[in-house]
């Protein structure tokens, strides 16, 4: 049993742990940069300690500084959330050695998990399926004879190939391979990739699934038994980072359902596995799925898994951190609904979604009932340069997937931001286009303009329309809590 939580962690993430940790009776500490000095989730807290100046690396990246925090204000346990430490093996270890519950799993099963070469042999032995491919590489001379003989090995091991970093993620040091004359730069340049972003050389060189689906199941276990809480949708990706979820898959057949949630619980029970965990798959155009990952944490898109469940799993994970075995049996879980996650962003969708920090002047979302918002700023605020520049997740849950679908749009639209470009008018587009409402749709899929009908309204017609507004009406811009610009971009856009 632990009395005093530290989230070492920020943003809305941060904010949703210690309202949880809240609920319990627990005593909460906020830990925040010279930069998040203002940040909501550091009101939130009980106690709040500055770890250092605004970049990650002398702040949220800083083990010490997190230990010393926790010593500082007697706190007992550890949450670390999402991003930065949260499957950092040696920080879960540092906690375990510092006498810190850390609320996740142990070192040794993120330390088994952590590393994609290592895990997929890990769940291949609990009979989980995984892109067939080579082992981990170090020695790029060696490389190119690997994938020669695993190709007269297995016939499923074809080009296109994917070549990326065993310690990776967010695409970092993936590398796609479309001919064997290509093989050898690629190698070369993924390594390097990785070297630079994780300090390790290890790739390993798989099959390329053409235009596959992301699906990742929810996993909680208390290190004897392990279930299943469904899956998600999550293929609608920019840049490898996922945009809209959804739960339940609207891809997917029951039969295809039944053996990918098996699959799940298998690839987390091959570690014996504690806290709650998300096992993701990728799925090809025929249905054939395969092992991906499992991230030893919970996901930005954990919502619409405890809107459709009404399982609280940052809940479980304090539960089972402190000792308590599930109360929940697989029979007793069962779906209710759809569910929808919308990451609303500060970035330019028309600029390769370049993040947009500056000065947020005025949020305001609706209150709608089956509407959830999990955010992290409160306007007037900045959206920093430093950190992802999320200012919201928005949750909408209906009876029926078409319901959820236009509830979530309506919302969207209603919402009001002033002062930063953002990606709503996107956002918008997604849940309108005819392939989110057939619910097919891939990876790549974002990617391409094909899709995008809407044209962007330029800077001209804008200001042109600005004009004649304040000359017909003669604005008083005092009078009104949102610029005529705003006003005439969303009339324009929407």
């Amino acid at each position: 049993m632990f009395k005093k939580l530290l989230v070492a962690n920020r943003g809305e993430i941060a904010v949703r742990i210690l309202r949880a940790a809240k609920e319990q009776g627990l005593s909460t500490v906020a830990v925040y940069s010279e930069e998040d000095a203002a940040a909501l989730h550091v009101r939130e807290a009980d106690e709040a300690v500055c770890i250092g100046p605004a970049e990650s690396q002398k702040s949220y990246l800083r083990v010490d500084g997190i230990l010393e925090a926790a010593k500082k204000t007697k706190a007992d346990a550890v949450h670390p959330g999402y991003g930065f430490l949260s499957e950092n093996a040696k920080f879960a270890e540092a906690c375990e050695k510092a006498k810190l519950t850390f609320v996740g799993p142990t070192s040794k099963m993120i330390d088994a998990m952590g590393d994609k070469v290592r895990s997929r042999e890990t769940v291949a032995k609990n009979k989980v399926p995984t892109v067939p491919g080579t082992d981990g590489i170090t020695d790029l001379k060696s490389a190119v004879q690997q994938v020669e003989k695993l190709q007269k090995a297995r016939k499923d091991f074809v080009y296109p190939l994917l070549v990326k970093a065993a310690g990776g993620g967010g695409g970092k040091g993936m590398r796609i391979v479309r001919k064997p004359s290509e093989l050898k730069e690629n190698l070369e340049r993924a390594q390097s990739e990785s070297i630079k972003a994780f300090n390790n050389p290890m790739i390993f060189v798989e099959r390329y699934i053409e235009n596959p689906r992301h699906i990742e199941v929810q996993v909680l276990g208390d290190g004897k038994t392990t279930l299943h809480l469904y899956e998600r949708e999550c293929s609608l990706q920019r840049r490898h980072q996922k945009v809209v979820e959804e739960a339940l898959s609207p891809s997917l057949d029951e039969t295809t359902r039944k053996k990918i949630l098996e699959a799940g619980v298998r690839a987390a029970e091959s570690v014996g596995y504690k806290s709650a965990g998300t096992v993701e798959f990728i799925v090809s155009e025929q249905n054939d799925f395969f092992f991906l990952e499992m991230n030893t944490r919970i996901q930005v898109e954990h919502p619409v898994t405890e809107a459709i469940t009404g399982i609280d799993l940052i809940e479980q994970q304090l539960n089972i951190a402190q000792g308590q075995k599930l109360k929940i049996r697989q029979s007793d879980i069962v779906t209710r609904g759809h569910a929808i996650e919308a990451r609303l962003y500060a970035e330019d969708c028309d600029s390769n979604f370049l993040p947009q920090p500056g000065p947020l002047h005025f949020l305001r979302f609706p209150h709608w009932k089956g509407v959830r918002v999990d955010t992290g700023v409160v306007s007037p605020t900045k959206i920093s340069s430093f950190y992802d520049p999320m200012i919201a997740k928005v949750i909408a849950w209906a009876p029926d997937r078409e319901s959820c679908r236009e509830k979530l749009k309506l919302f969207l639209g209603a919402t009001e931001i002033e002062g930063l470009i953002t990606n709503k008018a996107f956002l918008l587009e997604i849940l309108g286009s005819k392939f989110f409402q057939k619910g097919r749709y891939h990876t790549h899929l974002l990617e391409s303009a094909d899709w995008r009908k809407t044209p962007k309204p330029s800077s001209k017609i804008l200001a042109a329309f600005c004009l004649k507004d304040y000359l017909d009406n003669r604005i008083d811009f005092s009078a009104t809590s949102r610029s005529a610009w705003q006003e005439a971009y969303d009339a324009v856009a929407n």
